[in-house]
């Protein structure tokens, strides 16, 4: 594995199921049952110029569970940057402060460009409408996760990715990532104009998967495994695609579609945050608290992937069990009210 973690495309299947093992060996830290300072003095420099809840949170989460300490920018307004400094000149000076950088902005290729310019390791945390790594790895992660518990396996598994498929980074990175994998088939259901970019169908179908577009949700998917759903990037659009745009309660996804088209246990991811106003026709809330949505449970996972990633490039990931120590604070046996019992 690189030094850095800016693209999917820089791991080999042996990293990634390298990352899902130490993620594993992490769970009892997520979930605050035990406490490591493996990475105690260590300090995580997070630069996000573009709005970030779960990404920027999760990463300070992360490191701080692993006994670091965080220092946080956000946005160009409080950034030297708005003062003309360059990507290279801001990567230099906050290498001489922090033992690991996570970036998100919101130009393509901005953040392999500030981690050319330092040898400490910079983990892209998304560059505009082009990867988002970490997210990816989390998302198959918890197909993992969820897999297992049901039974199934991912090799022959049917993956339907629904939503901005154009612009949307996660499923950019999570497509490439599955195509690592034993052949699967996925289904791509976007409206017009925000389809799957076609080199990246292409890259899927020459590992040997099955890729089928289609144009509405109005179909029979009691095959499918898993659902994908992603918001519509609307930041990203030019001015002419927005003038007039409005997504169809056609590509919505909600209790009556998993009910009349999918099967009993399909499952229902989506990387948030997810447009909740009823015009956004993003992935509905009446699903909340059903054991389909696996939406909550795949944020959670964050976090172990998360220190998996901060301790596999830091090189302490053969360290973890050295430092384990039960918490002392009280911990809610259920986080959210509506969360299921699995």
């Amino acid at each position: 594995m690189s030094h850095h973690l800016l693209s999917v495309d820089s791991l080999s299947r042996d990293d990634v199921d390298h990352l899902m093992r130490v993620a594993a060996r992490m769970e009892p830290i997520a979930q605050r049952r035990q406490v490591t300072r493996v990475l105690e003095g260590a300090v995580l420099g997070n630069l996000f110029f573009e709005a970030s809840t779960r990404t920027r949170v999760s990463f300070n989460a992360a490191f701080c569970r692993l006994g670091g300490s965080v220092c946080d920018t956000t946005g160009f307004t409080f950034s030297s940057m708005a003062k003309g400094e360059s990507l290279y000149d801001t990567s230099r000076v906050m290498s001489g402060y922090c033992d690991a950088i996570v970036m998100r902005h919101p130009e393509l290729g901005s953040v392999a460009e500030f981690a050319a310019a330092t040898h400490v390791p910079v983990i892209n945390g998304g560059d505009g409408p082009g990867e988002h790594p970490s997210q990816a790895l989390l998302d198959l992660y918890t197909i993992d996760k969820e897999f297992t518990r049901l039974g199934k396996q991912l090799a022959g598994a049917h993956v339907l990715m629904t939503g901005d498929l154009k612009y949307g980074r996660t499923v950019h990175s999570l497509i490439k990532l599955l195509s690592l994998y034993a052949p699967m088939r996925i289904t791509l259901v976007a409206p017009p104009g925000l389809e799957m970019p076609s080199q990246l169908i292409d890259l899927v179908t020459s590992r040997g998967h099955r890729v089928e577009q289609r144009d509405s949700l109005a179909q029979d998917y009691t095959d499918v495994d898993v659902v994908y759903t992603t918001r519509i990037q609307k930041e990203r659009f030019t001015a002419e695609m927005s003038e007039g745009f409005c997504l169809s309660r056609d590509f919505t996804v909600d209790r009556a579609f998993l009910d009349t088209r999918c099967g009993r246990d399909t499952l229902v991811m989506h990387p948030l945050p997810r447009d909740s106003r009823p015009e956004a026709n993003d992935l509905d809330v009446d699903l909340n608290g059903d054991p389909r949505l696996a939406v909550f449970r795949q944020t959670d996972n964050g976090i172990p992937v998360r220190m998996a990633i901060f301790a596999t490039l830091l090189e302490v990931d053969q360290l973890i069990e050295q430092e384990l120590r039960p918490v002392r604070w009280f911990v809610p046996p259920r986080l959210g009210v509506d969360d299921p019992t699995l």
